[in-house]
């Protein structure tokens, strides 16, 4: 079992520490009480996903000995109108840039990362939301 910790520092500002012990400043608005000097929950919830299917993609096409030499995710998201609000639809947009690229190679990393390795993605899947993916390769 895995511990996280929250500790409240006044307003609507909270720091977070992981089981790995790095801290994660969280704020709120100003309309809702907080100074806007962090993330706030559901943005990192989104981070978490792009970072999770990110390393494994880029992890699987180093082992494909693909030369990427830029890498960005881009994610958009729909949200339930309606209280608790969940995410119900996410697009990921993986931009890759390097010399040679094989798409066959891109499209197979991308899968394995969606039907596979990232936990995160599961848990949106699982949850009900609809999660796409498109991808495009520059040279």
């Amino acid at each position: 079992m895995q511990h996280f910790e929250l500790t409240w520092n006044g307003g609507m500002e909270f720091v977070g520490t992981t089981p790995s012990g790095h801290k994660v400043l969280v704020d709120s608005t100003p309309e809702k009480g907080g100074g806007d000097k962090g993330p706030r929950p559901m943005e990192l919830l989104i981070v978490g996903l792009a970072g999770c299917t990110a390393m494994d993609v880029i992890f699987i096409l180093r082992r494909m000995r693909e030369k990427v030499q830029e890498f960005k995710v881009e994610i958009d998201t729909e949200r339930e109108e309606s209280h608790p609000k969940v995410y119900k639809s996410i697009h990921i947009k993986y931009l890759f840039k390097g010399e040679n690229l094989s798409e066959k190679n891109i499209k197979r990393a991308i899968d394995l990362s969606q039907d596979v390795y990232c936990s995160a993605s599961a848990t949106f899947k699982r949850s009900g939301a609809t999660v796409t993916y498109s991808y495009e390769i520059k040279s």
